[in-house]
């Protein structure tokens, strides 16, 4: 999926035989709007005239243009995690995500400590609010959630309600699970989209198993442990039928109780039975942590029309920022990138 060709091809087809008269939620982007930003944060050592670090506001606002050209959306979300939005996943497992931000994520001397590069990312997210209250784009973050579950609300709701196509943008592995016929991962990082074929190709894996495939490797990033003994390679010598079969959690444990004795993974798997259990509750996306109320509020804005593209203000920010360069011509970005979302409006 790596050339041209192919990209327009795959494109293409996700539009075919479409017959739904709302254009709207046609083709709905799903941007996982925290990941977006700190991948720039990093990447962009720019700072204006004042001497502000705005490399991640920046950088930010051209990716999202960038998507926004590539994809074609017909609808475009900004999704963040919410205040406490760990709080659910570390309520199942204390160590989730523990240890994240306690070291420096840029490489250059504009700021003197760890607290400055924290301070500087919470001033440009905030920033960043305000700009995206000026594009046709819904912004969504629920206090206690998290982006992820979001998103993967939306990935599965929007398809079975409009028939949308749906795109989710982030380099988080998590989301390769929720790939199906009606939603495809872009991973900025690779600049690749991964549809089912992708991900056996990369994982060797059915994208219906990725999500036991990632149960039983464990996720060192979120500081969830796998099971001891069983690493990319080998998983595959153990458990050939998640590259051939459709399986569950349950199909996993009794494989593993048929094999107790032939090798110590499958007593392993066997013994740890609940721990992996609660793996796979805290790694499927597909259920969800959202209470009803929430999933109603999301639906509510899926609803609701896109907002207005504000061109005056969003400009006035722009200059306030000292952004300069980082966006050329930025009138005429605005109008090609951003106006075409409107004219999707019931």
């Amino acid at each position: 999926m790596s050339n041209k060709k192919d990209l327009l091809k795959l494109l293409n087809n996700m539009s075919e035989n479409d017959t739904n008269d709302d254009k709207v939620h046609d083709r709905v982007i799903l941007i996982d709007g925290l990941n977006l930003f700190l991948r720039n944060f990093a990447m962009i050592n720019f700072v204006n005239s004042s001497g502000s670090h705005i490399g991640g506001l920046g950088g930010f606002l051209r990716s999202l243009g960038a998507l926004i050209n590539q994809i074609q959306p017909t609808s475009a979300y900004m999704i963040f995690d919410g205040i406490g939005s760990s709080t659910n996943r570390k309520n199942l497992l204390p160590e989730y995500k523990s240890g994240r931000n306690i070291t420096r994520i840029t490489n250059w001397d504009v700021f003197e400590s760890l607290g400055d590069e924290n301070d500087a990312k919470v001033d440009q997210i905030r920033r960043l609010i305000h700009y995206l209250d000026c594009l046709p784009v819904k912004t969504i973050s629920i206090d206690k959630a998290e982006a992820d579950d979001i998103i993967a609300y939306y990935s599965d709701v929007l398809p079975k309600k409009y028939g949308s196509k749906v795109y989710i943008v982030s380099s988080d592995k998590d989301f390769l699970q929720l790939i199906n016929e009606n939603v495809i991962v872009y991973r900025p990082t690779e600049r690749e989209f991964y549809n089912r074929e992708m991900i056996k190709n990369k994982f060797g894996v059915l994208a219906e198993n990725f999500i036991l495939y990632k149960t039983l490797l464990g996720d060192n990033s979120d500081k969830i442990p796998g099971v001891k003994g069983l690493g990319e390679k080998g998983i595959f010598k153990k458990f050939p039928e998640l590259q051939t079969t459709p399986m569950t959690l349950e199909d996993l444990f009794e494989l593993s109780a048929s094999k107790y004795k032939e090798h110590v993974v499958y007593s392993r798997i066997v013994m740890e039975r609940d721990r992996l259990e609660n793996t796979y509750k805290i790694m499927n996306l597909k259920s969800p942590l959202l209470s009803d109320v929430e999933k109603e509020f999301l639906e509510e804005v899926a609803e609701e029309p896109t907002p207005t593209l504000n061109i005056e203000e969003f400009l006035r920010y722009y200059g306030e920022d000292g952004l300069g360069h980082l966006i050329k011509n930025t009138e005429y970005w605005l109008n090609n990138t951003f106006k075409v979302l409107n004219s999707f409006n019931k």
